[in-house]
């Protein structure tokens, strides 16, 4: 394909978000990145990219032509990954993303008992709290807690999780107990990543908005401060349980009990037949298929 070294240049402009950006990830200059791309324009006819001094933004068609480019180079990969699992041992990098606090908790140790065990792999984690763009930022696999939205990845189930509305004693000392979704508006409804908290209603799920004076994307500070008698929180299983059976928190509004919210693997679509990544995959539902560390 004569264009080939030229796509190349064009989608990594794209995902690096510069040419300097693409430049450095590619080993050349800027000045050949920005000669490879108008030289794709040209033989195309049709501008891909309109430039300032330091940005670019697509144009119409550079939207559309990048989604293909990018599939393209993703397939290529693809089957080249596919040559490599004749190989005796699974190799290549795998960049894995998840919400900090599980990450660090029950995902990086069975990571890490992945990579004794495949020692040929290459593997770059990522823990943040922010929702992270698997495809433009190159994630091979995300964990992610909940509902899904994005309806253009591929997910499987890893586990289960149960949602806990709960809060200290020594709050409910100074505060009536709800007996009802409606009477949350009268408490302190402390926030973590969402603005709803989720319940069953009558077996319908239902999302219900709540408010308070207190907000944090991070589970442990969130449960520090339920604890301590802020105000009531929702949080999953494996924050409260423990809490739960000290007596250090008290469970509230048991019937309105959402049954379950997944833990999901999450992949983009043209990465489902990479045979490490679903090497990757089958080793972390077997582990906590034995049994949720929590």
């Amino acid at each position: 394909m004569r264009n080939w070294d030229a796509i190349e240049a064009f989608v990594e402009v794209v995902e690096q978000g510069s040419f300097s950006a693409a430049a450095k990830k590619l080993k050349v200059s800027p000045s050949h990145m920005s000669r490879l791309v108008a030289r794709l324009e040209a033989d195309l006819n049709t501008p891909l990219m309109y430039r300032t001094t330091r940005k670019f933004r697509l144009s119409e068609a550079g939207e559309h032509y990048y989604q293909h480019c990018r599939d393209l180079l993703q397939g290529f990969s693809a089957a080249e990954e596919e040559l490599s699992s004749f190989q005796a041992e699974p190799s290549g990098k795998l960049r894995v993303t998840c919400a900090t606090t599980f990450g660090e908790r029950f995902l990086a140790p069975q990571l890490n008992d992945f990579m004794l065990a495949y020692p040929k792999i290459s593997l770059d984690l990522h823990l943040t709290n922010r929702q992270t763009d698997l495809i433009t930022e190159g994630y091979d696999l995300a964990i992610r807690m909940g509902t899904l939205k994005d309806s253009s990845l591929l997910a499987r189930r890893l586990c289960d999780r149960r949602e806990y509305l709960c809060a200290s004693p020594e709050y409910l000392q100074r505060y009536p107990m709800p007996h009802t979704l409606s009477e949350l508006s009268r408490h302190n409804c402390l926030l973590g990543s969402n603005t709803f908290w989720l319940f069953s209603d009558n077996g319908q799920r239902r999302e219900l908005r709540v408010n308070g004076n207190w907000r944090s994307n991070s589970g442990p500070a969130l449960m520090d401060a339920v604890s301590k008698g802020l105000g009531i929180a929702q949080l999953p299983d494996y924050y409260v349980e423990p809490a739960l059976e000290r007596g250090e928190l008290v469970s509230m509004l048991e019937q309105y009990r959402y049954p379950f919210s997944g833990v999901w693997l999450v992949y983009p679509q043209a990465r489902q037949r990479s045979p490490k990544l679903q090497l990757l995959c089958d080793f972390l539902v077997e582990r906590f298929g034995q049994g949720l560390p929590w």
